[in-house]
């Protein structure tokens, strides 16, 4: 499974976030699209319109199980995907930006 760390990832790299909604709603990544993994099938058209051609997406949810999930389809489906290791969790911890919708301070559920 290929797999990042939060420190390697840069401002303005593609994210997306396949937490469920109130884990969204809480606190996430500014920038990140949305789309939680009980509905990427049906939304996946929103992922492709969204991502760079030709570029990495980079997939986090809590902990990094869902996104495993959703990293191993991707890259079935021949999209340049990876895993973000610990996900959020990590991501806060290391001081990473964790906004609500309204750009407040949020926090990981």
């Amino acid at each position: 499974m290929p797999t990042v760390q939060v420190t390697d990832l840069k401002d303005g790299d593609f994210l997306l976030d396949v937490r469920e909604d109130d884990e969204w709603k809480a606190g996430h990544a500014e920038g990140a699209l949305h789309i939680p993994i009980s509905e990427f099938v049906a939304r996946y058209g929103e992922l492709t319109e969204a991502a760079p051609q030709d570029g990495r997406v980079h997939v986090i949810c809590r902990s990094g199980g869902r996104s495993a999930q959703v990293t191993m389809y991707l890259a079935q489906q021949g999209i340049d995907a990876v895993n973000v290791d610990g996900g959020m969790q990590v991501w806060a911890s290391a001081g990473r930006a964790v906004v609500t919708d309204d750009g407040q301070q949020g926090h990981v559920l």
